[in-house]
């Protein structure tokens, strides 16, 4: 009966298509309050020019009191905190998958299962660290236009609304809205808006993955050599819960790596991340384009330092706990699948 709860995907491009996505949308549903926080965190402060996005909002101030009033505070809160939650939804699955996808099989070509054990540590850091940034780039196709109106939202820019976020982005495309002023617009304009701060974007997610994925597999690789040496001397042959197929290595373990990899690299990555929301939630007042060096020296200037480490604690919580989340459930679903698989073929023979 055992068997029952392995699903048989032979293919590995599609046990990695299968887990990323619900690694990808179950990490972003269970912590987008903390990411919410950190993202109204980040946020510029009320005046500074780098939040003019708030002066084309639909709503004015005294109708978003009035608004407010009229609702339950407990419904209010609640729908405070989900602001943009549709349109992780929708993106979070496919971006993740088209990590994994990538990572997975960049991976399998640098580092085959046959090398995996006798592969110096230089080849296996530039093979997971090639892998986790080519990762990154392709799910920033998906990953960014989400983020862009998620964290509009989630500041609470055009009434928390997602819908409204992507409208005013959408208009562009008649070459009015979105703060240009008319100027630029069009089908170019609307979709160099949707990818508003892939590069920044990237430049974060670059040095956060390849901390992370390195880190995380360096981890499961001494674990893995620990479990095996531990089971050879004692002599013991049977099914051990903690690594229950050859190669495999248990979502409890794996989670756990992930978590202290994700905190780490969070931490280390986080003025990266606060240039990055204030790069999307920056609006064109003229018609021009944002610049990255721009932002940064406005925040120099008006703000201090410190404020490139806003956010750090909710940033570094959500991670860590995301990093459990999203790379236990990873290898949970990867197992199950490979697993299936594995004892169908046997089964077979």
């Amino acid at each position: 009966m055992a068997e029952d709860k392995h699903i048989p995907v032979s293919s590995p491009w599609a046990r990695s298509l299968y887990s990323g996505a619900v690694a990808g949308f179950t990490v972003d549903l269970s912590l987008y309050p903390l990411d919410t926080i950190k993202t109204r965190l980040q946020k510029a402060r009320q005046g500074s020019s780098v939040s003019s996005v708030a002066k084309d909002a639909p709503q004015t101030r005294q109708a978003q009191v009035q608004a407010q009033a009229a609702r339950p505070a407990f419904r209010h809160i609640i729908r405070g905190i989900y602001a943009g939650l549709p349109s992780v939804l929708f993106g979070s699955a496919p971006s993740a998958a088209f990590f994994f996808i990538t990572y997975d099989g960049i991976k399998r070509q640098l580092l085959p299962a046959s090398l995996e054990n006798t592969a110096s540590k230089t080849q296996t850091f530039i093979a997971h660290s090639t892998a986790s940034t080519l990762g990154e780039i392709a799910a920033c196709i998906i990953r960014v236009p989400t983020e862009v109106i998620k964290q509009r939202a989630q500041a609470g820019l055009f009434g928390g609304s997602s819908l409204r976020a992507l409208t005013d982005i959408l208009s562009l495309r008649h070459g009015h809205g979105g703060g240009g002023g008319g100027q630029g617009g069009g089908k170019f304009q609307m979709i160099r808006e949707l990818y508003r701060g892939t590069g920044i974007t990237i430049a974060r997610e670059i040095p956060f993955t390849i901390l992370q994925f390195t880190m995380w597999e360096a981890m499961k690789n001494r674990y893995a050599r620990w479990v095996s040496s531990s089971s050879s001397s004692d002599g013991d042959e049977e099914d051990d819960s903690s690594h229950t197929l050859s190669g495999q290595i248990a979502a409890g373990p794996s989670a756990v790596f992930g978590s202290i990899a994700g905190g780490i690299a969070a931490a280390l990555t986080t003025p990266l991340d606060v240039t990055k929301t204030r790069v999307m939630l920056a609006r064109r007042e003229d018609g021009s384009n944002i610049r990255v060096s721009d932002v940064v020296r406005r925040i120099w200037r008006e703000e201090g330092a410190g404020v490139f480490w806003r956010g750090v604690g909710p940033r570094t919580t959500a991670i860590a706990l995301g990093g459990a989340i999203f790379l236990g459930s990873y290898q949970w679903t990867s197992n199950m699948l490979e697993g299936g698989y594995r004892r169908r073929a046997s089964d077979a023979e």
